[in-house]
């Protein structure tokens, strides 16, 4: 507990206050302003003696939320770090990623504005990395035994830096031209910069975690020499198979999946020269899917110099609070607003794409649309609600169905069940003796929160089936579901 009595004199939730939205989508920095540090510590004061504390729950990885909020709060940061780190190996991108469900769980949520404590979380980070207090933290000894880790995503990184720190020989493998997965690429600069991600790289090099990029494991190298090199294998390769749109014109020209769009718009950001760039500028973007790569859809079409942008969703709008269907402590569907929807644009709620029209040249012009609702066989359309939206560029992220199962899965002959994952079993390890699997390849699409508590565990059990023990920490086991949805 932080200050006895911090939530009775600070009952307002106070966070960092966002940049300008005509000088932010002017470039890509974060779209943050520095908070007060004062004002934060005050806002960790409000963490009170709940008793059972909730936010446990509520984080996959287990944090010590009210012992590091206690600890910020006193202004002790050096032993506020080692407690976050303790469970969080990146409090530097959950902190900025991560859609908070320990604060829906927050048991000060129930009658007041829950703690901040995502940004105690990143603020904490950010303490330690500016003091210097964030070092390698090398192996007592080394065992011998060697690792592959096959993607650079946040299961991969926090697989790696475990088993490294346990003392084997790690190598990561990722098919790009740098490590970090959709960190990197797929994450815009104005939701992390991509220092925050090369800063923690550097320690993890300096620990002795090796990379290997430009390398596809089932092209360059084959499943099985890969087995021959190394003594265990992770899979942390995400679930990359985005879903499509089965409409009438689907094959116009100028309908684009999200991941081949924010990439480049990564790279060019970055100040790299990307050839034939899908860019929005001048174009009346249509993106499909309202979560968080719509969103970065938006906000990276807004920054591209959009002549419009909609967003469309299936699902009705939800609710400003919540509803008797998502009851404290679960995650509850409510109407959010991202940075990029504060940046302009529309949001169209309860719609359905029924076709995309050709312009007669072979490009995308419009989309053809129509209102929906809830029906006893799913969702019905409503009669005469049937209309056009103006679309030059129409931009897919209505999420992710599995891993790719050719090539590497396919080599290793992994199982997979029913919806495409690579099955595993309550050790992580997969069909196939020696060959682990964790994040979304194993779980499904899900959260960067999920995806290190996961590389955290497979770790652990990586470690214990080569050693035949284990000290490293093991947050969860493969079946376990959050609290909240």
């Amino acid at each position: 507990m932080a200050d006895p009595r911090g939530f009775l004199k600070v009952r307002e939730r106070e966070l960092p206050v966002r940049r300008p939205v005509p000088v932010r989508i002017r470039d890509w920095k974060e779209v943050y302003e520095e908070q007060e540090l004062g004002q934060l510590q005050r806002q960790a004061g409000r963490c009170m003696d709940c008793g059972i504390p909730f936010c446990h729950n509520g984080c996959p990885l287990g944090n010590l939320i009210p012992e590091w909020n206690d600890l910020a709060w006193r202004g002790d940061w050096d032993d506020a770090i080692d407690r976050l780190h303790a469970t969080n190996n990146f409090p530097e991108f959950t902190g900025r990623l991560c859609p908070a469900p320990c604060e829906t769980a927050c048991v000060l949520g129930i009658s007041q504005p829950a703690v901040t404590i995502k940004q105690v979380e990143v603020t904490t980070i950010e303490q330690a990395f500016s003091t210097g207090s964030v070092e390698p933290q090398l192996p007592l000894r080394l065992t011998g035994k060697t690792v592959a880790v096959v993607g650079s995503g946040p299961a991969g990184l926090a697989a790696a830096q475990q088993l490294t720190r346990a003392g084997h020989t790690v190598a990561v493998y990722e098919r790009a031209d740098k490590p970090g997965g959709l960190l990197r690429y797929g994450i815009p600069e104005f939701k992390m910069e991509k220092s925050v991600l090369d800063r923690r790289l550097e320690q993890m090099t300096a620990e002795g975690t090796r990379f290997r990029c430009d390398t596809e494991i089932g092209v360059d190298l084959t499943g099985e020499q890969l087995r021959q090199r190394y003594d265990a294998v992770v899979l942390a390769i995400g679930a990359t198979v985005p879903r499509d749109l089965a409409v009438e014109g689907r094959d116009v020209g100028g309908i684009v999946q999200a991941m081949d769009f924010l990439p480049d718009a990564n790279r060019v950001a970055l100040g790299e020269e990307v050839e034939d760039q899908i860019t929005a500028e001048g174009k009346h973007v249509v993106v499909i899917g309202g979560g968080d790569t719509g969103a970065d859809c938006i906000g990276t079409s807004h920054r591209q110099g959009a002549k419009s942008v909609t967003s469309l969703e299936i699902m009705p709008q939800p609710g400003e609070q919540r509803s008797a269907a998502h009851p404290w402590p679960t995650y509850p569907m409510i109407f959010r607003v991202a940075s990029a929807h504060e940046e302009g644009g529309e949001r169209v709620y309860a719609i359905s794409t029924k076709a995309a029209i050709d312009d007669g040249a072979g490009n995308i012009k419009a989309l053809r649309v129509a209102e929906v609702r809830s029906g006893d066989k799913g969702f019905e359309e409503v009669e005469g609600t049937e209309r056009e939206i103006p679309a030059d560029l129409v931009l897919l992220a209505m999420g992710f169905l599995g891993p790719q199962g050719s090539g590497l899965l396919k080599q290793l002959e992994v199982e997979l069940d029913a919806r495409s994952n690579v099955v595993r079993d309550a050790n992580f390890m997969t069909s196939v003796p020696g060959v682990f699997v964790a994040g979304d390849a194993g779980r499904g699409q899900s959260l960067i929160v999920w995806a290190i508590a996961e590389g955290r565990s497979a770790a652990q059990a990586v470690d214990r089936f080569l050693m035949g023990q284990s000290e490293l920490p093991a947050p969860i086991a493969p079946t376990d579901r959050p609290l909240t949805v």
